[in-house]
């Protein structure tokens, strides 16, 4: 019995310390700037923000304020135009910064 439950702790000590291991790791990534998928040198400043409502399309948005579709897409990179859903939040007012 008692082999039994040394084996176990020993197993219960190695995820244990995997675990650590692996949010160590995942905390440095983010600290130092590295991950998945992140777009590098592109930061957005984003000014003004407009709930999107019943209706509206990436079109009808960058008409109200006046913008082209290049530039509203520009500070708005995560957007699907083709999945806008009411109540979301789109930049209609800022920069992408290099």
């Amino acid at each position: 019995m008692a082999k039994y439950s040394n084996k176990v702790a020993v197993f219960a000590n190695l995820v244990l310390l995997f675990s650590v291991v692996l949010m160590i790791s995942t905390a440095q990534s983010k600290l130092l700037g590295i991950g998945f998928g992140e777009v590098k040198g592109t930061i957005i400043e984003c000014k003004t923000v407009y709930g999107v409502g019943v209706g509206d399309t990436c079109s009808l948005v960058t008409q109200m304020i006046n913008q082209s579709l290049e530039a509203f897409l520009a500070i708005n990179p995560n957007i699907n135009c083709d999945k806008m859903f009411v109540g979301q939040w789109v930049c209609i007012d800022g920069k992408v910064i290099d």
